[in-house]
């Protein structure tokens, strides 16, 4: 409702992982790096944690893109599965019919059947599992056997575990041992410090087709940080909030004030 008001083509701060609007921190942009490496080194298995609204979904998705043709992959974003389950989403999700009736290592043999085809094209198969850390240690040992898939030289697949820092607990445990020293790769992404708080809202307003007529002062900006602590997620739920509070209020100024405001009404306690 405010797009017009502000010289603004789209919402600049809509919380949906929406890879277009990616802002490639140092810290992000270093994750995606170590996912790439990973990936055209074929190690196998790669780890990327981070906390809650850290943007690893929107990072996955900015992955998935980033990579060529060559690379197939496979995005799990939702992995409350059983075995069973997640082996006939994988099979989907690289565009195969899961076989019917045909049981767990029904499906695996079909997968693996799939990997060893796509190898002799000189194919790389990439599997993303985010959210990993909701991963039951009967699954997380059923992704292990995954990583059995190979020839000779190559893992015939690589996998990719996303998740909060409780992934990096949950590895940890002496039951995962022979899961986690598979991994090759790890980085965990941390929130942006002040000065990246400035630039990711300058970044998503000019995404958005901002026309300049909207302003944020310094203030402003530093007033996003102390409330959001960095976290991109946050971020963006307080200045979509800014930005309403300034079409409601007819200014095109973000001033710390309306930042303020705005996150204590977000929090559901206005002064």
């Amino acid at each position: 409702m405010y797009l017009d008001y502000l010289g603004l083509r789209e919402k600049p701060f809509s919380i949906t992982a929406d890879p277009t609007f990616l802002y490639l921190s140092k810290k992000h942009r270093e994750a995606l790096s170590h996912m790439v490496y990973g990936i055209r080194q074929r190690v196998g298995f790669i780890e990327i944690t981070g906390e809650i609204g850290t943007g690893k979904t929107t990072l996955c998705k900015a992955l998935l893109r980033h990579l060529d043709p060559t690379t197939k992959t496979a995005l799990i974003l939702q992995p409350d599965l059983s075995e069973l389950q997640l082996l006939q989403s994988i099979v989907q999700d690289f565009g195969m019919n899961p076989m019917d009736n045909s049981g767990r290592l029904g499906v695996f043999n079909q997968l693996n059947k799939f990997l060893l085809e796509e190898a002799g094209q000189g194919h790389n198969i990439v599997l993303v599992i985010d959210e990993a850390q909701n991963l039951s240690l009967r699954v997380l040992e059923q992704v292990r056997m995954l990583s059995n898939l190979e020839t000779d030289k190559d893992k015939l697949i690589q996998i990719i575990l996303v998740g909060q820092p409780q992934l990096r607990e949950k590895l940890a445990r002496p039951e995962l041992e022979q899961l986690r020293q598979r991994i090759a790769v790890r980085y965990h992404i941390t929130a942006l410090d002040v000065e990246e708080v400035q630039t990711y809202i300058d970044h998503r307003m000019r995404v958005a087709g901002s026309n300049g007529s909207l302003v944020w002062d310094a203030e402003g900006m530093e007033e996003v940080f102390r409330c959001s602590k960095g976290i991109p997620r946050l971020i963006n739920l307080i200045c979509d909030r800014s930005l309403l509070a300034c079409y409601v209020y007819q200014v095109k100024r973000v001033s710390g004030e309306i930042v303020q405001r705005s996150f204590q009404e977000l929090s559901g306690h206005v002064l």
